[in-house]
């Protein structure tokens, strides 16, 4: 997995997975795409869709933790603070050798840069949300995310997808 390779292509992903418009129907076709997704794959996860005033979809599957809320919160709080997927930002911490902790001042305990939670960019506006899949490994939380929102903006996932 090279860094800057991944980082370059999540970069294109965060490009092109963005909304012309989103709202409360579009937060429940997506919610409900991750949710579908996860179940066919039998996926012990959370899925959480939240614009920045709202949660507007949450689902956990079979097989979750008491953890996965927790991770999905931090996870999130990362896009809402630097407005990019949070394995965007542990990647670029990675190549820095450096954390969250060190380069911002950001706690841990409320900030985590693992993969899961990507930023609903609408065209034009700007980031507004969030969407959040915690309890796979981090590169596959990530994933899943892209896989769902390319097929929901009709986008060439395997363009996008990062190599394994």
């Amino acid at each position: 997995m090279n860094i800057d390779k991944d980082l370059a292509r999540i970069a294109r992903q965060e490009q092109e997975l963005q909304f012309e418009r989103f709202d409360l129907d579009a937060a429940w076709e997506l919610g409900s795409l991750l949710r579908k997704m996860a179940a066919e794959r039998k996926l012990g996860v959370v899925i959480d869709i939240t614009l920045f005033s709202m949660q507007v979809f949450y689902a956990a599957l079979d097989g979750a933790t008491p953890d996965n809320p927790n991770w999905v919160r931090r996870k999130r709080n990362t896009v809402f603070r630097l407005f990019k997927s949070s394995y965007a930002t542990g990647r670029e911490l990675a190549k820095a050798q450096t954390n969250l902790q060190a380069k911002l001042g950001l706690a841990d305990a409320d900030y985590a840069a693992h993969g899961g939670s990507f930023p609903i960019v609408v065209k034009g506006t700007g980031c507004i949300g969030a969407v959040t899949v915690s309890g796979l490994p981090q590169r596959e939380d990530h994933n899943m995310v892209v896989e769902a929102l390319s097929a929901l903006l009709g986008k060439d996932h395997g363009a996008l997808k990062l190599e394994d």
